[in-house]
């Protein structure tokens, strides 16, 4: 071998005749069995190889080559092995010049086809599939960083290299699953493919460029979807951590735009196969670096929402295509995707800077179906379910993006046509809906973690003990209340009405109230806030809405557990004394009144409410007189709050769209051309108020009949008929107006009276503005 090595290295050009021999030599040596010869003539090639990195030897390696397919294409496992550890040795070496011709199909199949190796005996199988894994190591370093080679991230290539590393990957879990002591998992990792399969899987999406990772990732997607991989999701979780770890970190949205493709292309199979896809989409949302989930940041987000859309449908249509549908679906399971979307949506959130997660929450917003004028609701049983599970489903999501979310502008974080939907979804009839509300105004105000601090409502002697992080009011704060308190107020006096609340919307209303005093209150805040809270013990006191016993209790309690912390917040002392004289007051005479009776798991209430003492109320002008010499505003103090009703709070209370217009409708069709003119007034008399008064309930009766038919003719008439109806109240108005325009614009009386036209006929004479003689107290 010294003598060869010497003579090939002095004579260079010599190499390729030496090579040929060689091949030649192992080729029939392998045909008659002669494997001692064999390994000889390997050995020497080997050596020859790591001796001459001279510009020469490419005509060598294609003899080498052919000797290491030789071996390759042979049934011995050894054989097999020999070959690929030549080529493994070949693949180290870095050569000079590249090689225009040389092709490695060959190798990729059959190293590809050695990883699934189904060898009977265990270790022989082990180590035949360890050599395809090397082997398949050895042809992507050769080839990956040398532009003029084989392209080995052709998708013929990658859907061979791919799914073999899998195979390896998954099969080795099996096995270490099965194995039967911790000391033979042990042995068994370290001569196990899993490893290595790992390792390579890793170096080659480490060298993956922006255009080649699509090709990587697919033959990952069509594995997994073969071999029903996304039901158990381990594994699924398991590869893509592992391309997401091993990947650059700038490509990692590509991964994440595959990964949302794919579920779009899944959105018919079952449940638990998407439930799986998303599972896996939010591990990779979270190791995606900040910022780089791209460009379509809203895209991703259209996508999640739209399998939860088309959730809602299967579940509560039960097929995937609205026909009769051969693959039953099951609620539970489409329920469990749907948390699965959600819990994505808000890990993909947590990975966004603040102003995109701004824009998301906008976006979803947008999409959440409110029933007002601007936006139509589908009708009937089934609409009202989908859109109920929509808004839901929705809210939760916004729920999700908006924990955690810290936004030192509260004027950024809520825009107006965020806050304005937000609010209008407060006032629904649904409980749930309502809560979701509550709690994600509470995750935007709470900025500094104080939520937690108020998971109970009590009435505590002394607020230091929970350790409250409070800023002074900024200025954009300010700004913000200035803009939006009234409206805050107003949807939290209208909540506090609602009979469908339980103890968690409670909950709700004390914290956001807590909060507001915390984060964002000055002066008039505090002053606002009190009144808004002695208005809901009014509501509680006068009981206008007749509610429960249980929800007059709590809205008592509410308001002392409020103003215990309010009054300890404002550091007044005649303050503080006045809500403890109360508090102390509603422990003796009526503790069903404080939260300590009423928020717990069986409340004491007491039905004798409306014959309780002055003594167990917070007193408005006792507070404003306190509060007063403190240097509050006590005028305002002592105006009791009323919120202004608007057109929202009637909107939002309709469940379709044809019921909100007809208030308009039915203005409108009194004054039209079709409605028959009114009976001329009767004389009124006593028989005649004695009649009204017996057919009143018939007379409301006929009215609710009349505004049904015309809400009903609204939404059921055809079109035409519409049109015509407003096109004849069109042209009386314009009749109207025409008449209106010739009185105001007939000049005034020529000095010569009418001149007579040649018809005979008397002509208006106009004098042109400028012409006009006006006296002098009117010219300016």
């Amino acid at each position: 071998m010294e003598k060869l090595t010497f003579y090939a290295l002095s004579a260079p050009e010599k190499l390729d005749r030496i090579g040929a021999y060689l091949s030649e030599r192992l080729i029939r040596d392998v045909s008659r069995h002669r494997y001692g010869y064999v390994c000889i003539a390997m050995e020497a090639l080997d050596q020859l190889l790591m001796a001459c990195h001279c510009q020469s030897i490419n005509l060598f390696v294609e003899s080498f080559l052919k000797m290491v397919a030789k071996l390759l294409e042979s049934e011995k496992p050894n054989l097999q092995i020999l070959g690929t550890n030549s080529f493994v040795k070949f693949a180290n070496i870095e050569e000079d010049t590249p090689s225009y011709h040389r092709s490695y199909d060959f190798f990729v199949s059959r190293f590809s086809e050695m990883c699934h190796s189904s060898h009977d005996d265990p270790d022989v199988r082990t180590k035949i599939r360890m050599s395809g894994i090397k082997g398949l190591q050895g042809v992507v370093r050769k080839t990956v960083n040398d532009e003029l080679q084989a392209n080995i991230w052709d998708p013929q290539h990658m859907d061979k290299i791919v799914p073999s590393l899998l195979f390896n990957l998954q099969h080795a879990e099996e096995a270490e699953s099965r194995s039967p002591s911790p000391l033979q998992a042990a042995e068994k990792e370290k001569e196990s493919p899993t490893e290595l399969a790992e390792r390579c899987l890793r170096e080659l999406l480490g060298r993956a460029a922006y255009g080649n990772i699509k090709n990587a990732i697919k033959p990952v997607l069509i594995h997994l979807d073969n071999h029903t991989l996304w039901e158990p999701k381990v594994f699924a979780i398991r590869c893509f951590k592992i391309i997401m770890y091993s990947i650059q970190p700038q490509h990692s949205h590509l991964v994440i735009q595959q990964l949302l493709g794919h579920l779009d292309a899944n959105s018919k199979s079952a449940a638990t196969v998407r439930a799986g896809i998303v599972e896996v989409l939010s591990e990779a949302a979270v190791i995606a670096a900040s910022g780089s989930v791209g460009p379509t940041v809203l895209e991703v987000f259209n996508t999640l929402l739209r399998q939860l859309r088309l959730s809602i449908d299967y579940a509560l249509t039960g097929s995937y295509d609205g026909a009769a549908s051969a693959k039953i679906i099951k609620e539970h399971e489409e329920r469990m995707f749907q948390e699965a979307v959600i819990k994505t949506i808000g890990s993909f959130a947590s990975t966004l800077p603040t102003y995109q997660r701004s824009e998301v929450m906008l976006f979803i917003m947008s999409k959440v179906p409110l029933p007002s004028l601007h936006q139509a609701i589908e009708a009937g049983k089934a609409g009202e379910n989908r859109n109920r599970l929509t808004q839901i489903m929705l809210l939760k999501s916004l729920l999700q993006v908006s924990l955690g979310f810290q936004c030192s502008n509260m004027l950024t974080a809520l825009p107006s046509s965020f806050l304005d939907r937000l609010l209008s979804a407060a006032l629904m009839e649904d409980a749930e809906i309502r809560l979701f509300v509550l709690e994600i105004l509470i995750s935007f105000i709470d900025r500094h973690g104080n939520r937690h601090k108020f998971s109970t409502i009590s009435t505590i002697s002394d607020i230091s003990v929970l350790k409250l992080k409070v800023d002074k009011c900024s200025r954009q704060d300010t700004v913000f209340m200035k803009k939006h308190a009234q409206q805050l107020y107003r949807h939290i006096y209208l909540t506090c009405k609602e009979e469908s609340n339980v103890q968690a919307h409670y909950e709700a209303l004390y914290s956001m109230l807590v909060l507001i005093s915390i984060e964002l209150a000055n002066e008039e805040v505090v002053v606002d806030l009190i009144r808004l809270v002695l208005a809901v013990q009014e509501i509680a006191q006068i009981n206008e809405d007749n509610l429960p016993a249980y929800n007059r209790c709590a809205l008592y309690a509410l308001g002392a557990a409020y103003l215990n912390l309010l009054s300890q917040l404002t550091t007044v002392p005649t303050f503080c004394q006045h809500v403890h004289e109360v508090i102390q007051m509603r422990q003796k005479e009526a503790p069903y009144l404080l939260p300590e009776d009423v928020f717990v798991e069986r409340p004491r209430l007491s039905r004798s409410l409306d014959r309780l003492g002055p003594e167990v109320f917070f007193r408005q002008s006792k507070i404003s007189e306190v509060l007063g010499g403190s240097g509050y505003n006590s005028d305002r103090l002592s105006t009791p709050y009323i919120p202004q009703l608007t057109d929202e709070d009637r909107l939002s209370k309709r469940k379709s769209i044809g019921e909100t217009i007809s208030l308009q409708v039915e203005v409108e069709s009194r004054n039209s051309p079709e409605r028959e003119e009114r009976a001329p007034a009767e004389e009124i008399t006593y028989e005649t108020l004695k009649k009204a008064i017996a057919d009143g309930v018939a007379v409301e009766e006929q009215e609710r009949e009349r505004r049904r038919q015309v809400v009903e003719k609204f939404q059921k008439a055809p079109f035409e008929e519409i049109a015509a109806h407003c096109g004849a109240r069109a042209t009386l108005l314009q009749s109207k107006l025409n008449q209106i325009f010739e009185i105001t614009i007939r000049p005034p009386p020529s000095p010569s009276g009418t001149i007579t036209a040649a018809y005979g006929q008397p002509q208006s004479h106009s004098i042109p503005v400028y012409e006009m003689k006006f006296p002098d107290l009117c010219v300016y």
